[in-house]
This record gives C-alpha cells, structure tokens and sequence, in this order.
C-alpha cells in the first residue's frame, strides 16, 4: 500500500476518532495509536495525513456544507461516522488540493469505502463525490 493511501486511511480513522470523541486535532494528529516500530516506515504517510486531517477540520464547515447539498433525500445525520469521515477527506482533496487530480480522490474515496464501510457504501460515496467534483468545474 503506498503511503497517500495509507495516509488517507490514517486521516479518514482520525477523522472519524474526531467526530465521536472530539479529542483536540493536535492530539490526533500525533497518531498514537500506530506500532510505534512501524512508524518510522510510516513517516510519509503520517505527514499526508496530518495535512488531510488538519485541513479538514479547518474547513468542515464548507466541507460539510457542499456534502450537505448533494444529498437528496437523505438526512446529513442518517449518514454513517465511517462514510462522513471518507467523505470529508475527499472534499477536502477536491476542494482544497489543487495538485491532486479528481479523479484520483474519488477512486481512493470508492476503495477505502469498500475496505472500511458497508457494501453498497462505495457507491454512495461516489454519487457524493462525483457531484461535487462536477459543481466544482461549473465554476
């Protein structure tokens, strides 16, 4: 696994540690909770996350906003703690990640959603994000 996704991950599991407990950002961002032997093999990757994580957090009120416009018929509270933590780190990446191309946010976003949250998650996740990836461009 390369270190962008891994640091995805990282983000996308801190993320979610964020939202349940609300555990200050700079506590999370120390990452705790890996084996403190792999870390050093994991050093890009932490580096990756902290920039999602920390970006994310700085901006989830217009993340979550442009989440909140594409869900039709559904309630931005009906929506699960693992798939919301995917989702912010890919608006993020859309949003605010200039040098990262789309269509590579979306694709981790769909695999890490098949990896970490229910069956047909994956496919929720890339409604969301392939709307909001659109209304981007119409700017």
């Amino acid at each position: 696994m390369g270190a962008r996704r891994r640091g995805r991950i990282m983000a996308m599991q801190a993320l979610y540690a964020w939202e349940m407990s609300k555990q200050p950002v700079e506590e999370l961002c120390r990452f705790d909770w890996l084996d403190p032997g792999e870390r050093p093999k994991l050093e890009e990757a932490v580096t990756f996350a902290r920039l999602l994580l920390t970006g994310t957090v700085q901006e989830i009120e217009q993340i979550d906003e442009l989440i909140r416009a594409q869900l039709e018929h559904w309630d931005f509270s009906r929506v699960s703690r693992v798939e919301l933590a995917i989702l912010r780190v890919s608006v993020y990446g859309l949003r605010f990640q200039a040098d990262m191309p789309p269509r590579v946010v979306i694709d981790e976003a769909i695999d890490i959603a098949k990896q970490y949250s229910g069956d047909e998650s994956y496919r929720f996740i890339n409604g969301v994000l392939d709307a909001i990836h659109k209304c981007g461009q119409a700017k």
